[in-house]
């Protein structure tokens, strides 16, 4: 009986020992991902008024995604699986909708959105209650700032606080007196404006009327005359390049009322370009965006994968996707808690600086216990919540394309 009953218990404490050998064993590949294939979000907006835009910030990120994984450095060699989703960057609603079911399929974070309004509302209703991590290439609205986030929330592209001083210091640099202003009627549109024309009138220029219109419409012959009755040396459009500021350029080139257009981030692409056509070709405005190494090291990669960096939020998407996937490593987990944990620390100093094409080299640190410091494409420094300090670009259109002019 005593013999029975030892062997009872040698019988249990083997099949104990089996039991938790195992339990290690899976809680070491669910803390590593290795060998596995991890999802990861990308929510931008492929229909509405920025949609020429988007397919190559999509591609830039999604770069930095093959990357990591072909590097087999990433976990153990976990391989990321892209999940892409419209936000449509106006229709919170959908916007929201696509969340959730991005979010449903298990990604462990998500690059993206782009527009401020909706990234705003994703942030809110569906990835922060979640504890999902969001870093966003391109939403700028100062009220980002202010996003009660709880350490999940964050973006690579500086705030309009800054972007809107800047814009009114290219507009007096380029001997402009007077502007009128109209702007997109949404949260990245009234932030914006409102930043600009603090910052135009404390510069002395006079400020003729302020306007907003709608995205979407066939007609924008009503705001051009309202802009146009108050006059200026120019209109300031602060909007988005395939819809209503676009209709609003055109309209008040129709009308003969401007001939001289200042444009915000979201207005500078090749398609307005296209569109207009040589009318533009006095035209400005500015973006997030650099000249430094990162930058012509990022447009090289770009070049040989086939993506044309040359447009707005490039360098910032593939910013993004890095910084997620050197979180993952640097808290040696894709769990979304502990990447929110490391995002700061593999963004700023101090540590060995890491530019694009070298994230197999910034894993492999990440991986030996050693610190990093990305710079990427665009100079990654993080500000104490979350979001990049960033420089930015002085663009003008000449021979129907935009060209950097300086770095500010």
């Amino acid at each position: 009986m005593a013999k029975n009953k030892s062997l009872l218990i040698l019988v249990g404490v083997i099949v104990l020992a089996i039991v938790i050998y195992f339990s290690t064993q899976q809680s070491k590949v669910a803390k590593t991902g290795a060998g596995g294939e991890i999802k990861m979000g990308i929510i931008l907006g492929f229909t509405g008024p920025i949609e020429s835009l988007t397919p190559a910030m999509a591609a830039s990120a999604e770069l930095a995604f093959k990357e990591a994984s072909e590097s087999g450095s990433l976990l153990g060699g976990a391989t990321i699986s892209p999940v892409r989703a419209d936000s449509t960057c106006v229709d919170s609603a959908a916007a929201t909708a696509a969340a959730e079911g991005v979010i449903a399929q298990g990604v462990a974070a998500i690059m993206g959105a782009d527009c401020s309004g909706v990234t705003g509302a994703i942030a809110t209703n569906v990835a922060v209650p979640n504890g999902v991590v969001m870093i966003s290439p391109s939403a700028t609205s100062p009220g980002l700032t202010a996003l009660d986030d709880k350490g999940f929330f964050f973006r690579t592209a500086p705030s309009d606080a800054r972007g809107g001083q800047i814009l009114a210091e290219i507009t007096k640099d380029r001997g402009i007196n007077s502007v009128a202003i109209t702007y997109t009627n949404n949260d990245y549109g009234k932030g914006l404006a409102d930043v600009y024309e603090a910052s135009v009138k404390a510069l002395g220029i006079t400020v003729t009327a302020v306007t907003a219109h709608e995205d979407g419409k066939a007609d924008y012959s009503s705001e051009a005359a309202t802009l146009a009755a108050g006059g200026g040396d120019a209109l300031a459009v602060i909007g988005y390049l395939d819809q209503g500021g676009k209709g609003v350029i055109q309209a008040s080139l129709d009308a003969g009322s401007f001939d001289t257009f200042i444009m915000s981030d979201g207005m500078i692409g090749q398609s307005i370009v296209d569109a207009v056509g040589d009318d533009l070709n006095k035209s400005f405005g500015s973006l997030p965006g650099s000249t430094g190494k990162g930058a012509g090291v990022f447009a090289d990669v770009a070049k040989a994968a086939g993506i044309d960096s040359a447009g707005p939020y490039t360098g910032e998407s593939y910013d993004a996707a890095a910084l997620i996937v050197l979180a993952m490593q640097a808290g040696e987990s894709a769990d979304r808690a502990s990447i929110a944990k490391n995002v700061m620390d593999v963004a700023n100093a101090p540590g060995t600086k890491i530019y694009p094409g070298e994230l197999k080299k910034g894993l492999d640190l990440l991986a030996q216990g050693k610190k990093i410091d990305y710079e990427g494409a665009t100079g990654v420094v993080f500000t104490d919540v979350g979001e990049a300090e960033g420089s930015f670009l002085e663009k003008e259109i000449k021979n129907g394309k935009f060209e950097t002019a300086k770095q500010r």
